[in-house]
This record gives C-alpha cells, sequence and structure tokens, in this order.
C-alpha cells in the first residue's frame, strides 16, 4: 500500500473546504481546483476573467513547487469556466503558463456555478520528477 503525502504551502490560499491543496502519491502530484483568491486576503484577486485565470495559474504554480513539480511536470489539467464563451481568452492566458514543448492533456468545461462565484478554475495531475521516480519510470 502506498502512502499519501498531503502537499501544503502558504504561497497558495488555504482550503476553503474539507480537502488538501495537493495530495503526492506512488510518484504522481494531484493538485486540487485553484480559483482565483489571493492567498494573503483570501479574497477573489479580481471581478474580471483575466486576473481571475491568472492568479488561478499563479497559485497552482506555487503548489506544485511545494510538491517538488513545475507547470512542465504537469500531465493533466481539467479547467472549470463559468461562460464557456472565455475560452478563446483562456486559451491565450494559459498558453503563457503551459509554454513548454509538450503542453498536458486538457479538458475544459463550462460550469453552472464555482466556488466563491469564481469565472475560471483549474485543477491538474504532475509527474514529480525526482530521481527515484526516474529510476522506475526507466525500469
Amino acid at each position: 500500500m502506498s502512502a499519501k503525502t498531503v502537499i501544503r504551502t502558504d504561497k497558495a490560499p488555504a482550503n476553503i473546504g474539507p480537502y488538501s491543496q495537493a495530495i503526492a502519491c506512488n510518484g504522481w502530484l494531484y493538485v486540487s481546483g485553484c480559483i482565483g483568491l489571493d492567498p494573503v486576503t483570501m479574497q477573489m484577486a479580481g471581478s474580471d476573467l483575466d486576473t481571475q485565470a491568472r492568479q488561478s495559474l499563479k497559485n497552482l504554480g506555487e503548489v506544485l513547487k511545494a510538491g517538488g513539480c513545475s507547470y512542465n511536470d504537469v500531465v493533466k489539467t481539467t479547467v472549470l469556466l463559468k461562460r464557456m464563451e472565455d475560452f478563446a481568452e483562456v486559451n491565450k492566458i494559459y498558453s503563457e503558463f503551459f509554454n513548454g514543448p509538450a503542453p498536458p492533456a486538457r479538458s475544459c468545461f463550462a460550469a453552472a456555478a464555482l466556488p466563491r462565484d469564481a469565472l475560471f478554475e483549474i485543477e491538474a495531475v504532475a509527474v514529480i520528477d525526482d530521481e527515484s521516480n526516474k529510476r522506475q519510470r526507466t525500469e
């Protein structure tokens, strides 16, 4: 049986429910949904899509970092939007953060409502790039 490790950082918003910011298990990092909360004030960073999406992606980056990963280690994301009409704008912002040669697989859905009336939310799965995992992947 594998042990789960809770990943937590003060550089991203504290949980607003009974979940972890991320869980590391068997060489994978599972990051909970990130919305555009300012980690200091715990208020939405702004009321517009651009500000909320950028803050959400920054929050995601901080949790990834706390788990020993980066945006380049992400293999799958799920994006939730309040309005599917925002898809093109989200793609532009998203590509600024996931700009490597192999962007992650992604799903994108419109949701009737998101926590704190957010316009954007993202969750991710990343491979933890440490020496033991490198050995496992090559054996």
